[in-house]
């Protein structure tokens, strides 16, 4: 088993690989001066079981485009085995025809990484599970709510409702509810266009309670921000946020700084740049250890699907 990284998130195939005690894989990976991108493998992968760690997050063609050449190379590399380990699968949000003459993007994605010469891939937290059928290699999609739950028991709150933030997210958010034993509360929006939110009426109770607002991504933090103040406003006791991917595009920190929330807590599926980090109300939590295990387990062909619950 050999763990190579792309430039997107370094510092968690570094955290994989010291989970599994193995070293990070041999690799040049650089651009031309015109942009083009140059990779080359500097040891010996013939017969190996590859796993390239590379989430599409920002610039996310530059990562896709990345990740497809590194493909390309382990293939004509002889590896036996090359399985993608995808945190953050971008174009997750192009998953169907919600309007006339669209593309399905993120199916477009599954047939490049088939295309290029991907195995298996290994995720977390799709924004659409339908996702996974876009592929005929398998996909295990793991999720961020065991490292997310067990850091919020931890902080005790009493009285806690989760919050899903649409009507899509009401699966995620009764799986939180489940866990932490707490009650549910749906917040009922229409999206007018991509990126920009109507917030409607808030369904459950939650005035003087702890309320955690529960999503896949946060990414310009509009919607975020949006249920926060209406969370105040139906004097919700304190609020805070779990959000497995930080996208974070726009003017997402300035809205989260200014925003009613007192804890973002997030996962490291993309890294953050350094900037981003200085916001005080972000907790990063790894799912190293989980993306470890998981590996591992599909490198010894044994279940993943414990890792599920």
């Amino acid at each position: 088993m050999k763990i190579f990284s792309g430039s997107s998130n370094p510092d968690l195939a570094k955290a994989i690989c010291k989970y599994l005690n193995k070293p990070l894989g041999e690799c040049i990976l650089k651009t031309f001066s015109d942009g083009e991108i140059q990779f080359q493998i500097t040891e010996n992968v013939r017969g190996e079981d590859v796993f390239i760690v590379q989430s599409t997050s920002y610039e996310v063609n530059f990562h896709l485009m990345e990740l497809l050449i590194m493909v390309d190379a382990f293939k004509r590399a002889s590896a036996e085995r090359i399985t993608a380990v995808i945190p953050y699968y971008g174009y997750a949000r192009q998953d169907r025809k919600d309007k006339p003459r669209v593309p399905i993007t993120a199916r477009l994605v599954a047939d490049l990484l088939e295309t290029a010469g991907v195995n298996r891939v290994l995720t977390m937290d799709l924004h659409a599970h339908q996702i996974q059928g876009f592929f005929s290699i398998p996909v295990d999609n793991l999720f961020a709510a065991p490292v997310l739950c067990e850091y919020i028991q931890g902080l005790n709150l009493n009285e806690t409702v989760i919050v899903s933030p649409d009507a899509g997210g009401v699966e995620r958010a009764r799986m939180f509810a489940k866990r932490l034993n707490a009650s549910l509360a749906i917040v009922d929006k229409r999206r007018p266009a991509p990126n920009v939110s109507e917030l409607m009426n808030i369904i459950g109770e939650v005035e003087g309670k702890s309320a955690i607002v529960v999503d896949d991504i946060v990414d310009t933090a509009g919607t975020l921000k949006q249920t926060g103040e209406a969370l105040k406003e139906r004097g919700a006791r304190r609020i805070l946020a779990a959000c497995t991917h930080p996208v974070l595009s726009g003017n997402a920190i300035e809205r989260i700084e200014s925003s009613a929330y007192e804890e973002v807590i997030v996962t490291d599926t993309i890294q953050m740049p350094e900037e981003k980090r200085k916001c005080k109300k972000f907790t990063i939590l790894s799912v190293a250890n989980l993306f470890g295990e998981a590996i591992k387990r599909i490198h010894e062909s044994s279940s993943v699907s414990s890792l599920f619950n």
